[in-house]
């Protein structure tokens, strides 16, 4: 390093230093409101010893007077001048030493002690203070003023029964409080019972433990139906429609009129087949291809009209509305529409005629589009394939309506090249399915895997998607966005600079480089093929979407960075997502020349679409995680080979290879040194020995211990 990098980086640090201590000075007398501290006294808080730096505090206390942030009293002792600085935020309490307090407005989160939490709780916004400033590696440190608002009043637990009263003991691995239920609160739950408890008395000083009474008893905890009970308690799923709701759907006649046939496009004489799941009910896609006489396919993507049955300020409408989206769960589906709708009338079952909204399109040879129509139809399904019948006449076996199957799957190969060419990212996560008995006991975790026939479908119901919202947009009346027709897009930012920063370093670890420079989806492509096949490959690949922005729905004109789209919605799975509903009333509405709605209108329902879509996720992964841990409670004592997937300051999470499943190792139970946590670099590391475990490395483990209410498994490292 040259002398003049050299000193350059010194004043760096210097000045670095001055504003950490500037911060703490004003923070010393904004928290002490209604205190004067003299020179020596506020010295000796901040524990200031240097010389230099006591005199830059001289300064600075008299430069704030000046500024009128200090005054100084008759006997020259200093005080604030103003008020002080409050902000809001959310509590996310991860361990039960402490929490962090997520502030939209501040750069860091804000470390909070458990026992400055002032008794809010996981999730509650709150009002914070400042008490501390961010120091190096550090994040600042404050305390919770007061309580704005409480995030859940009911909480799911395991009532534990005592002589003289009882404790629920709560699912919630962010909660860390028991609920104290007197017995007339019981509502006839008994000992070990899963229920749903509200709390009707918050803790304070006095009472460190919440009051409350049980409002549902889900049965005992352990078995299949209680704990999955639970989880749908826990989020705030439905349990059933109510009975209006089912009257609502079954008066829905079944049979189409001559009347609205006249009035759509007919499809019925053309070839017509779905492609889903094997235990699928609700088929809401269909494709029909027929050869044209310039040598291009006519390609249409049929899509279940349930904007025909679900009309605006129904019983149904208000419900699909409130639900937004299907949840699927391990061992059931808790659907947006009652059956009547999801699956039979809106089903696109085979040998039936069905009403549709559909998109057509002329395609040639190399997949470019030439041509597109949108409109409502009426088809015909001449069959239904699973995933795996599709994919046997992929792979070469003669089946129904082959010569139909390999033109479409050759036609999206074409389109998807093209995808990737224009910059869309390769992500491919891992999913697992589970094998379960008659009582819903998981025999054995299967990945899942995605071939040509899930790809073949997946390209054309992008496509849809695309051309759907590449219309709307073209057809808006000015250049300038607010001049545009309010719409329903599905957008998905660019990756956070510094997450991807971060991310990069992490993968040079492993000998892969990103450039963060250029074109990020390239780079990023590049480094996921370059990782294939090897033991990093998912965790690198779990890391790279976690610095990832979230896909939302909103009216704002911006694009889709994973998918390379300018303009993207949701328009292919009306039956199991409202958005698609409301994109297929917009676009109708469009095609027939109607007044704009109110964007803000469209806007809130699109920011309630993407909240419930996110209780959804967490819902779906809170039933893999239960089966999870039951799948691995039957092997307590075994151990396994795995891979380092996450590093705290409290413990290491390792995916088990063999059945990926994903537990902990505390670092308080590593017993053969004493380990740090270096946030930095994604690891800890002994102080006596300096050895190191890093997200990514293989490590040996052994389960000693399962917890189905909490989710949890625990595991020791183990040497091999």
């Amino acid at each position: 390093m040259s002398r003049k990098k050299k000193s350059s980086s010194i004043h760096g640090k210097i000045s670095r230093v001055k504003i950490n201590i500037k911060e703490e000075v004003k923070l010393h007398f904004q928290n002490r409101a209604n205190e004067s501290f003299s020179f020596s006294q506020v010295v000796k808080h901040l524990r200031i010893r240097d010389g230099k730096s006591k005199e830059f505090i001289k300064k600075l206390l008299f430069k704030m007077e000046s500024e009128r942030q200090l005054r100084r009293g008759p006997d020259g002792r200093w005080i604030t001048a103003i008020e002080p600085t409050y902000y809001e935020g959310t509590v996310d309490h991860v361990n039960p030493k402490f929490a962090y307090i997520m502030v939209a407005s501040l750069p860091d989160d804000v470390w909070v002690k458990s026992k400055d939490l002032n008794f809010s709780m996981h999730g509650d916004t709150v009002t914070i203070q400042i008490m501390s400033a961010a120091k190096a590696s550090q994040r600042p440190e404050g305390r919770v003023i007061s309580i704005v608002k409480r995030a859940k009043y009911e909480f799911v637990g395991r009532l534990e029964v005592s002589q003289k009263f009882g404790f629920v003991v709560l699912d919630s691995r962010n909660i860390f409080f028991d609920v104290m239920v007197y017995p007339q609160k019981y509502k006839e739950a008994i000992h070990n019972d899963k229920v749903l408890v509200k709390i009707e008395k918050w803790p304070n000083k006095e009472n460190k433990s919440p009051l409350g009474s049980i409002t549902h008893v889900l049965g005992q905890a352990g078995e299949n139906n209680t704990e999955i009970y639970a989880i749908m308690a826990e989020y705030g799923l439905p349990f059933e429609f109510s009975k209006k709701v089912e009257a609502a759907a079954a008066l829905i006649p079944g049979a189409i009129s001559k009347e609205e046939i006249n009035k759509r496009r007919d499809f019925r004489k053309e070839v017509t087949f779905t492609i889903d799941p094997h235990d699928a009910k609700d088929f809401d896609d269909a494709l029909s291809v027929k050869k044209m006489e310039n040598g291009h396919v006519e390609v249409g993507i049929h899509i279940a009209d349930v904007s025909h049955y679900v009309t605006p300020d129904s019983l149904l409408e208000k419900e699909a509305f409130e639900r937004a989206t299907s949840v699927y769960l391990v061992d059931r589906t808790i659907p947006m529409l009652p059956e009547q709708l999801s699956n039979g009338l809106c089903s696109l079952r085979p040998k039936e005629e069905k009403l549709t909204f559909s998109a057509v399109f002329e395609i040639n040879d190399q997949g470019k589009v030439f041509g597109k129509w949108f409109g409502r139809t009426v088809i015909y399904s001449d069959r239904r394939f699973a995933y795996e019948d599709a994919q046997e006449i992929i792979e070469g076996n003669a089946g129904d309506y082959q010569d139909e199957i390999l033109l479409l799957n050759d036609l999206a190969e074409k389109i998807r090249e093209q995808r990737f060419v224009n910059g869309a990212v390769n992500f491919e996560s891992v999913e697992v399915n589970f094998r379960l008995d008659e009582k819903g006991k998981p025999l054995e975790v299967i990945p899942k895997e995605r071939k040509e026939a899930h790809k073949m479908i997946e390209e054309f119901m992008l496509l849809a998607n695309r051309e759907v919202a590449t219309f709307i947009f073209d057809k808006k009346k000015g250049k300038k966005p607010e001049d545009s027709l309010p719409f329903v897009y599905r957008v998905h930012n660019d990756p956070d600079s510094e997450k991807l920063d971060n991310f990069s370093k992490f993968a040079s670890r492993f000998g892969h480089q990103l450039l963060t420079q250029g074109r990020i989806s390239k780079n990023l492509n590049k480094l996921l093929a370059d990782i294939q096949g090897k033991p990093e490959q998912h965790v690198l690949e779990s890391i790279a979407i976690r610095s990832m922005a979230k896909a939302r729905y909103t009216t704002d004109l911006k694009g889709h960075f994973g998918l390379a789209f300018e303009h993207y919605t949701h328009f292919t799975s009306p039956i199991r997502r409202y958005p698609d509903v409301m994109v297929h009333r917009l676009l109708w509405d469009y095609l027939e020349g109607k007044n704009p709605p109110d964007k803000e209108a469209i806007e809130q329902k699109c920011r309630h679409s993407s909240e419930r879509e996110k209780r959804a996720a967490e819902a779906e992964r809170a039933s893999i995680k239960f089966k999870q841990v039951e799948f691995m409670s039957g092997m307590l004592g075994e151990t396994f080979d795995g891979i380092v997937s996450g590093v705290t300051e409290w413990g290491l999470f390792v995916e088990i290879s063999a059945t990926k499943c994903e537990g902990m190792i505390r670092i308080a139970d590593i017993d053969h040194d004493q380990f740090q946590y270096d946030e930095k670099q994604y690891r800890i590391v002994g102080r006596r020995t300096g050895e190191r475990i890093s997200l990514g490395d293989e490590i040996h483990v052994k389960v000693v211990k399962t917890d189905i209410d909490r989710r949890t498994i625990d595991l020791l490292w183990v040497e091999k």
